[in-house]
């Protein structure tokens, strides 16, 4: 009964919607996240440069490229929101302190994000994953995990940062 009141009255009022990551905190944050969706702009980039590389287009060429650029722009987003989350929740003064460039860091990758919405530019793409490469050492760091680096197994194929849980 007390839902179906909130309902009516959100119907009426029009609560704003909260969202949250995880206030309990749940400590479970990785970087991984961030760096696929860094990953996905510069693979959605390519993808619409194909497009772009034909002599002539259709309209299904149109949509499709309305439809790329769609996801490319949500990745983008996705990446600002997954390094913000593990920034604002996860690192606290310890981290602070291993890692003493984390704010401009973060501070970069969002406006290196934001680039990547602007355009179709592919070496802005990378930078944002080497961006995101150096924020996910800087993460792993602070949880004691060395890290190495390896070319992902699927197109772009860039170098990607990956915990090494075997040592």
């Amino acid at each position: 009964m007390m839902h179906n009141m909130v309902k009516v009255l959100d119907k009426v009022i029009g609560f704003k919607t909260a969202q949250a990551h995880c206030d309990i905190p749940c400590k479970i944050y990785d970087p991984s996240t961030a760096l696929l969706a860094a990953l996905s702009c510069v693979r959605l980039m390519d993808l619409i440069k194909e497009i772009e590389d034909k002599e002539t287009l259709t309209v299904a060429d149109y949509a499709q490229i309305a439809r790329l650029v769609g996801e490319k722009e949500s990745a983008s987003t996705e990446v600002k929101e997954a390094v913000r989350i593990i920034w604002g929740d996860y690192f606290k003064a310890p981290q602070f302190e291993q890692v003493p460039n984390a704010h401009d860091l973060t501070h970069s990758i969002m406006l290196q994000a934001s680039k990547c919405k602007q355009g179709i530019n592919r070496e802005e793409g990378e930078k944002l994953v080497s961006l995101v490469n150096e924020f996910a050492e800087a993460f792993w760091l602070t949880k004691g995990v060395t890290t190495y680096r390896a070319p992902c197994p699927y197109p772009p194929m860039l170098d990607t940062v990956y915990p090494d849980l075997k040592g």
